[in-house]
């Protein structure tokens, strides 16, 4: 039974704050754990009105705290706007208090628009040209100390955390295959080089002292309601989402619309279409189906389902959804 997780982006919903959005996550959290789900991910963003995850590693603690099994984890930390030590710590600390269930996915985007990325960095020089020197320098804090290191993550040395690299192009793709680590493709909003990505890991993997064959996770939009029309109108709060992002004018998650037609241009509607391509809208038997066809077509040894669902109980409903559907594949 291939596993399903879930990456949660912490939605700012319009007319609530930060605090709803956290308790909503871990709420979620909770119950993917009880249906099954085996990871719950977070992700890194700055200066985002509508996503309450900045500060990633604490929003992890929240949801370790308040679960028992399911492994939590980043999806990702962006690596160059911290110093590898530092984020080393981060997550030795938190295996430290949760063992044997933190994941550390990396990824090399900033995480946010060029001024905020100033911000946070101060310099931006190199940093993003450095990411593989900074992977690998991660990875040594993880391992057991050499003799006479004179810098050590405390916590974290030795405790194996396992890290992933998270890409959207055919970059991440080599490096976790160099460093044979496993992977996980961002084809939830950027889909256009996951065939491509995936022949490149899979062909060029290097067993590694983290792993011995290639593992890939891929992500998939999944919106599920009961009807396929009430399906339909859950994805307009992503759709609105999308299009206030690529005008510059982001904000708080908005309630779902009847008609996105008065909302998008042609032009919008159809790099949509192209960046959401993998996702899977509708009733429970389309979502099954749906599902079914997408790991068909790209054998991948995990998925991760997101979905930006304004409504809290159909949010929870879409992805029991999508756990029902898992189990159906699997008999």
């Amino acid at each position: 039974m291939i596993p399903f997780s879930v990456l949660d982006l912490s939605p700012i919903l319009e007319g609530g704050d930060a605090s709803l959005a956290l308790r909503n996550t871990l709420d979620l959290a909770q119950h993917a754990e009880r249906w099954g789900y085996r990871r719950f991910w977070l992700a890194e963003h700055h200066n985002m009105p509508g996503i309450a995850s900045a500060a990633t590693a604490v929003v992890i603690g929240h949801v370790g705290g308040g679960t028992s099994t399911i492994r939590v984890g980043a999806g990702g930390i962006m690596l160059p706007n911290h110093a590898p030590l530092v984020i080393a710590e981060q997550f030795g600390t938190l295996e430290a208090l949760y063992p044997g269930r933190i994941d550390l996915g990396l990824g090399r985007a900033p995480g946010t628009d060029p001024l905020t990325a100033r911000a946070l960095r101060r310099s931006l020089g190199g940093d993003v040209d450095s990411f593989p020197q900074d992977v690998v320098e991660l990875l040594s804090y993880f391992g057991e100390p050499e003799p006479g290191q004179r810098v050590r993550a405390v916590p974290g040395a030795g405790l194996r955390v396992p890290v992933w690299i998270l890409g959207s192009s055919l970059f991440g793709a080599s490096l976790a295959a160099d460093l044979g680590l496993p992977y996980a493709f961002a084809s939830h909003f950027a889909p256009d080089a996951l065939d491509e990505a995936l022949r490149i890991y899979r062909r060029a993997f290097r067993p590694s002292a983290w792993l011995r064959e290639p593992y890939v996770m891929l992500g998939v939009n999944v919106f599920a309601a009961d009807s396929g029309r009430e399906a339909e109108r859950l994805i307009t709060s992503l759709q609105q989402a999308f299009v206030a992002l690529r005008r510059g004018t982001p904000g708080p998650l908005r309630p779902p619309v009847e008609s996105m037609a008065e909302r998008w241009s042609e032009v919008e509607k159809t790099q949509l279409d192209r960046a959401l391509a993998c996702s899977v809208v509708g009733s429970p038997d389309t979502v099954r189906r749906g599902l079914a066809a997408f790991v068909a077509r790209t054998k991948p040894d995990e998925i991760m389902l997101t979905g930006q669902i304004f409504d809290h109980a159909a949010r929870l409903r879409s992805f029991e959804i999508a756990a029902q559907a898992r189990a159906q594949l699997a008999a």
